[in-house]
């Protein structure tokens, strides 16, 4: 025991590239989190998409406990059942075709720098470039962060790896930077951490015509948008397309650190052996999670679930008539509620306040990834203590713009 606070052994012993820590939760059960003091928050956060069946819930835990106690690593010279199985389930799902393979390893970053190689092994050395969005985000190790379209991201970590451009999110952009020396085009169906931001009408259509043109490979990255999220099973079937491949992570293990390569076509022939690997990747207990995980989505029929909880809060958000919230983004169950103001930051700091947990992808959205098992008990609670946040900021805000001169005279929100 210490006589020092959890804020303190944090600061202290936890590396500060994260900053202070919000609160610290010891407990979890369904929507809802419990802190150290007890209180109870409910959580439309799910750990940034991960959590989909929430917390605690039965299928996780009696997936991690029988597997843990059958056989959890034997490093990838072996196969294991809960490995194939997964590996199948993930080809079916996704529409490859017999001709798909999976690649495993452990969180959504590993899945990028696994398709960052693919893109090199299909271009070789005649096809050097590969081109991704400004705004994106596709990791933060040193080959991810080439990928990542954020400057501000990459300033302290300079040079980058050649070869990646980042281009504008407009069919114009692609359709200009295209040619014959691009290995790869990358991209999210809808970009998290930008704010939640969704492609133009029509992107990932024109992608798929003109990367095919070109002989270039379009890789889709569903780690935020993957396993159910928007509403389908993967945000890309939106579009009536093929991609060469999709990388997935987060809500695929639903708390339990797994990802995901999986490659369509030809791309399916690219990796041979010696060309990539991972310890921990793909070992039984993160594959049998992470299939119990998927098969509890698709037969409670959360994916449908997503699809109608999204218009659901959608509808409620906007019947709060807030004056500080100015549009709904995203689609499913990855949702970005864009602010009139740039408070993004106090309303997480009021919803908590309130028992609610959010988060801000910048400084004037508010981004909701709720689990995929809420109903309307959940998205009910959710209205009114968001409602109660956005309230607390507005007071706040018309306290600081209200003219000195005439304090008789209330301020309003300006539009």
């Amino acid at each position: 025991m210490t006589d020092t606070t959890w804020q303190e052994d944090a600061g202290r012993d936890l590396v500060r590239s994260f900053g202070d820590r919000m609160a610290l939760f010891v407990r979890g059960e369904g929507s809802h989190l419990f802190d150290d003091a007890g209180r109870r928050y409910l959580d439309f956060l799910a750990g940034i998409a991960v959590d989909s069946l929430g917390h605690a819930h039965p299928v996780f835990v009696d997936a991690v406990s029988r597997q843990a106690a059958t056989l959890a690593h034997v490093s990838n010279y072996f196969a294991t059942p809960p490995q194939l199985a997964l590996a199948a389930r993930l080809k079916r799902l996704a529409g490859t075709g017999p001709e798909g393979r999976v690649y495993f390893g452990n969180s959504g970053a590993e899945a990028n720098e696994a398709a960052f190689k693919l893109a090199r092994l299909h271009g070789g050395s005649a096809r050097p470039r590969i081109l991704t969005l400004k705004g994106g985000f596709h990791g933060r190790t040193m080959g991810t962060l080439a990928l990542t379209g954020k400057p501000a991201l990459q300033a302290d970590f300079l040079p980058m790896t050649p070869g990646v451009e980042h281009i504008d999110a407009t069919i114009e952009a692609l359709e200009a930077a295209l040619d014959d020396r691009v290995a790869a085009v990358l991209v999210e169906p809808i970009q998290g951490e930008a704010g939640v931001v969704e492609l133009p009408e029509g992107y990932l259509t024109a992608a798929r015509r003109l990367t095919e043109a070109s002989g270039s490979l379009l890789i889709i990255d569903e780690i935020q948008t993957g396993a159910g999220r928007t509403g389908e099973w993967f945000a890309f079937q939106r579009a009536g397309i093929v991609p060469d491949a999709i990388t997935l992570a987060k809500g695929m293990g639903g708390g339990f650190p797994i990802g995901a390569l999986v490659t369509f076509g030809h791309a399916s022939d690219l990796f041979f052996p010696g060309t990539h690997g991972s310890t921990f990747g793909g070992n039984a207990l993160a594959t049998a999670v992470a299939g119990a995980v998927l098969d509890e989505i698709e037969r409670a029929d959360l994916v449908q679930n997503a699809a109608a909880r999204g218009e659901q809060l959608r509808a409620g958000i906007t019947g709060l008539g807030s004056p500080l919230v100015g549009g709904i983004r995203g689609a499913g169950l990855l949702l970005g509620v864009a602010l009139t103001h740039p408070v993004a930051k106090a309303v997480v700091a009021a919803a908590q306040e309130h028992g609610l947990i959010v988060n801000a992808a910048n400084d004037d959205t508010i981004r909701l990834a709720p689990p995929l098992t809420i109903g309307d008990a959940e998205v009910n609670e959710f209205l009114a203590l968001f409602d109660a946040s956005l309230a607390t900021v507005r007071d706040a805000l018309i306290l600081d713009e209200t003219p000195d001169a005439t304090p008789d005279t209330p301020a309003e929100v300006p539009a």
